[in-house]
């Protein structure tokens, strides 16, 4: 089924990018209903409680896909599954460990943008370094693999079906 090969980083952040995308959607509907049920008429009234709620709703999301099938969609789009280090589903306790280590992708940047006191462009630039820096870890890893799937125990696999073998000329003309 997988030969536990590691998608290209070029895949793996096409897929980060789409399911952005995807996930703007659900947070969006996510925030809506938290609004209108708790009647939010200002953005700073239960601010708080509302990012708490968009941070369940984030990790009820990959969790849940993590332990049903390994896949989220952008995932199933690009042809990928995460997996424990033996190459078997992820349980609840790694698929939660996994996401709690991804957002070191985000945090560390942010917390030291706003601790240098970052004004403007280095709002933009500290946190994008942090990215960059934790993108380029896979560059380290022999196998490839991000360092929160490292510290977590589990693996990105490529699940791309291979390419079937080209009709030889001869047999086209019998």
């Amino acid at each position: 089924m997988t030969d536990f090969t590691t998608p290209s980083l070029r895949r793996r952040l096409s897929s980060m990018l789409y399911e952005s995308m995807l996930l703007f959607g659900v947070l969006f509907m996510s925030g809506w209903l938290f609004s209108t049920l708790l009647q939010q008429r200002h953005a700073l009234y239960l601010r708080h409680a509302l990012e708490a709620w968009l941070f369940l709703v984030l990790a009820v999301y990959f969790i849940w896909f993590w332990t049903h099938g390994g896949q989220t969609l952008a995932m199933k789009t690009w042809r990928f599954r995460v997996v424990d280090r033996q190459g078997q589903p992820v349980g609840l306790w790694r698929a939660t460990l996994r996401f709690l280590l991804a957002w070191l992708w985000i945090l560390p940047g942010l917390a030291l943008a706003s601790l240098a006191r970052g004004q403007h462009w280095l709002l933009v630039l500290i946190p994008a370094a942090n990215l960059l820096l934790w993108a380029l870890t896979s560059r380290v890893d022999r196998q490839g693999q991000f360092l929160h799937d490292r510290l977590a125990g589990t693996r990105l696999v490529d699940i791309t079906p291979p390419l079937k073998a080209p009709l030889q000329q001869a047999d086209a003309k019998s």
